[in-house]
């Protein structure tokens, strides 16, 4: 066939702007595509000698190679796969969404396709080249044809394209790319190899680059160089871990792919590789690290796994396969049913990325539960025949990693509880608390349950800034003196991720520091009775109370739950704690202004001294800063407290 001129179809011209300024995100995409383009019909040759073994001719090797020319300004993308007729090489680079495979697939049927399903299904991703390249050439034979059948094709990109027979030894494809100027970066082996790395380390083929080194100026004071050395080397990993049996690969295998992904020094603390099948297919390798990244809670950054479609990369940080509370994760996860071109906002709307988004969070949650059921193996359990049971090695390796991975990504996990409505439950059981019976963050919510005394119908929990401040206050004294457990939260998002859960298994959680203190059953009527007695005792320095602090204190009251404290301040069971008003307001928003109400013990010396006292004024106001100060706030005149202190010392 002597040269000829034809036209592209008619959407190319509208296919190419698409392409260029929308379809891909950054410029170095193109060689993604054209090397899975070259794996593709690699792949397609191997599965069609399966019946024609002379298709490999007198090459065997399926490869593909990387080479550019620095002064012709080219770069070259070449494999020996199945190659290209010259009809074939019009049909299918001069018309959209008509790439080879597609036919290809269509012909197969039954067990053909399972056995085909590396076989990927590209579109436009040719067209990708014309984002850094002003013209392209294309020259390829079909295995099998003779080597005076081979095509040469040539495109400007614009509105049509050359076409003619040459005289090709070796079968297969090479794509040309003449670099506009602007791109010459690629022109560089350091740069190609960081692509291929981060985009085709994957590709089970092997992908090679000559290699290169320094030679010195010949005469002296001329500047040496990078020179060509003749030898081939394979610049990839020529296999993609994710897609291999698990049997397959050796614990050291997938830690040392982890920190490939995830730039982490440090081994993960634990992971999960499966594959999925059902209404969407896909394969999932997810890890949980061992320690938290520095840039954890900048919720500005893009987190997520590295998304795949049929082992092609897409993108980082696919935010939309995991929900914010899980960015913690990092891994892959490799569609078979996504297309190629999907974007972030294609992300959010399909039906696929939900099915994939579900199961990977219940994948997640299922690695937590696995390690925290393990997080209390201090020795080896006892049967009911007095025999030992063996702990396995398995067993014992996860042993404390529960409570390391709660150390570190705790307080990211209770995020769930007001993102994830339908794991809300598991999340619950997977939160781990401090308590007045233990100073760490291991008490979960089964655990409480199963100390609660008999007649406690609560959970009862108190949130604080600090350990020590939780452990000490004031509002604990009647759960100390009765033995009863309190849940010490000292996360700045437990305020806000416990009105997402008000219950545990039925059991409701109820704040200390919310409402009138009742114990129920755990409060015997002598009790109530001297409180009744007490507080109507006590009603005329309450009025006076009231009215000394009506600028501070929504009620006066007095309170059961004080034992050695004189006052506390406690709110509304439906208004918001001062502690999360405090944190509100030091964040810049703004908080509703309630007042909390003033609980005293009207057995306390000090409340006792109000009744009659000249200084009653600035003991009232004293009373209720104290109280301010031991839930870890501030008066709002510092210096007025201060000055009332030291008159009373004088």
């Amino acid at each position: 066939m002597s040269k000829q001129t034809l036209s592209f179809q008619a959407e190319v011209a509208q296919l190419l702007h698409l392409v260029t300024h929308s379809l891909y995100s950054n410029q170095e995409i193109f060689l993604r595509e054209l090397i899975s383009n070259a794996s593709d019909a690699c792949d397609k040759l191997r599965f069609e000698a399966l019946n024609n073994n002379g298709l490999y001719e007198d090459a065997p090797n399926l490869e593909v190679r990387v080479s550019f020319d620095q002064a012709a300004k080219t770069l070259t993308i070449a494999d020996n796969g199945i190659g290209m007729s010259a009809q074939e090489a019009i049909d299918h680079l001069g018309t959209i969404a008509k790439s080879g495979t597609k036919d290809f697939m269509g012909k197969l049927t039954g067990d053909q396709k399972q056995d085909a399903q590396l076989i990927g299904q590209f579109g436009v991703g040719f067209y990708s080249g014309f984002i850094v390249a002003d013209k392209i050439t294309v020259e390829s034979r079909r295995a099998g044809l003779k080597a005076d059948e081979g095509v040469r094709w040539i495109s400007g990109g614009a509105g049509d394209f050359e076409v003619e027979t040459i005289t090709r030894a070796a079968r297969g494809t090479s794509v040309i790319l003449h670099l506009r100027d602007d791109a010459s970066e690629y022109l560089n082996a350091w740069k190609l190899k960081q692509v291929i790395g981060k985009y085709s380390d994957h590709i089970s083929l092997p992908i090679l680059m000559e290699k290169e080194e320094w030679k010195e100026g010949e005469k002296e004071g001329e500047p040496g160089g990078m020179v060509k050395t003749g030898e081939w080397e394979t610049v990839n990993k020529a296999s993609a871990l994710w897609t291999r049996p698990k049997k397959d690969i050796t614990e050291e295998q997938y830690q040392e792919f982890y920190k490939a992904i995830s730039h982490d020094h440090e081994n993960p603390l634990t992971w999960a590789h499966n594959r999925v099948e059902g209404n969407t297919e896909y394969t999932q390798l997810l890890y949980i690290p061992a320690k938290a990244p520095f840039d954890l809670w900048n919720r500005d950054k893009k987190a997520g796994v590295k998304l795949y479609v049929k082992r092609v990369f897409i993108m980082d940080d696919a935010e939309a396969l995991l929900p914010s509370y899980l960015r913690f994760v990092k891994g892959v996860i490799d569609s078979s049913d996504l297309p190629l071109n999907v974007s972030r906002e294609l992300l959010q709307e399909s039906r696929d990325v939900r099915l994939i988004r579900d199961g990977s969070v219940k994948r997640v949650l299922s690695m937590l539960e696995d390690l925290a059921k393990h997080d209390r193996h201090d020795a080896p359990a006892e049967g009911a025949d007095g025999v030992t049971d063996l702990v396995s090695e398995e067993d014992k390796a996860k042993e404390g990693k529960y409570n390391a991975f709660y150390a570190e990504f705790g307080a990211v996990l209770k995020e769930g509880l007001g993102e994830d409505f339908a794991n809300r439950e598991r999340l619950a059981k997977l939160l781990r608390f401090a308590s007045t019976s233990s100073d760490t963050p291991s008490v979960g919510f089964a655990d409480y349950k199963a100390r609660m005394k008999e007649g406690q119908e609560a959970i009862y929990y108190i949130t604080a800034d600090t350990l020590a401040a939780a452990k000490n206050s004031p509002q604990l004294e009647v759960f100390k003196k009765k033995g009863i457990e309190v849940l010490l939260m000292t996360d700045r998002v437990d305020e806000w991720a416990l009105n997402y859960l008000h219950d545990f298994d039925g059991t409701p959680l109820q704040s200390v520091a919310k409402g009138a203190v009742d114990l129920g059953k755990l409060q015997d009527e002598a009790e109530k009775k001297a409180a009744e007695e007490a507080a109507e005792q006590f009603k005329p320095v309450l009025a006076k109370l009231k009215e000394a602090l009506k600028d501070k204190a929504e009620d006066v009251r007095v309170t059961t739950r004080l034992v050695d404290s004189p006052a506390c301040l406690v709110v509304q069971d439906d208004g918001m704690s001062t502690q999360l008003a405090r944190m509100l307001k030091q964040a810049g928003q703004k908080a509703p202004e309630t007042k909390p109400v003033l609980e005293v013990n009207a057995e306390h010396p000090l409340v006792k001294k109000l009744d009659g006292s000249v200084h009653f004024h600035d003991l009232a106001h004293i009373l209720f800063d104290q109280a301010l100060l031991a839930e870890g706030g501030l008066p709002d005149d510092p210096a007025a407290y201060v000055k009332r202190v030291n008159a009373l010392l004088v």
